[in-house]
């Protein structure tokens, strides 16, 4: 891969030209990384509204009609539900694990296979999550395990 940085003072905004022979699995992590640099989430935690970089945030969570974004040390709530912050994040690297859940797949650590099919996974804060019968193929697929 060649990398190629012009700078140019009368540009605005920063502007990401690629230029390939075809899309690739790397390509296509590289694009949704570029994607995820400015992709922000509000929660909210004793009164007080957070703005949370999405690249902080673990997983997500749904419970008796609550949702909640999980970092590393801490719990906000959000007031989306869990299907909007799905579709918010389609682009980044979230995926569906279950009916009230959607995991950060940079986030995972390990991974392991259960004998029912599913899949417990370990975040990076040591937490450990299942990913249902339903979604865990496309987990697999999406990083590139067989």
């Amino acid at each position: 891969m060649k990398i190629t940085i012009q700078t140019d003072e009368t540009q605005t905004e920063i502007a990401v030209d690629i230029r390939c022979p075809g899309l690739t699995p790397e390509l296509e992590k590289v694009i949704s990384l570029l994607r995820t640099l400015d992709m922000k989430l509000t929660g909210q935690k004793e009164r007080s509204t957070y703005i949370l970089d999405v690249s902080q945030v673990l997983y997500i969570d749904s419970a008796d009609k609550k949702t909640f974004l999980y970092t590393e040390n801490e719990v906000y709530e959000s007031d989306l539900r869990l299907y909007e912050l799905e579709e918010q994040l389609a682009r980044a690297d979230f995926i569906r694990a279950g009916k009230s859940s959607i995991v950060n797949l940079r986030r995972i650590m390990s991974l392991r296979s259960e004998i029912d099919g599913r899949i417990r996974v370990t975040m990076s804060n040591g937490e450990k999550l299942v990913v249902s019968r339903q979604y865990a193929g496309i987990l697999k697929q999406r990083l590139g395990v067989k």
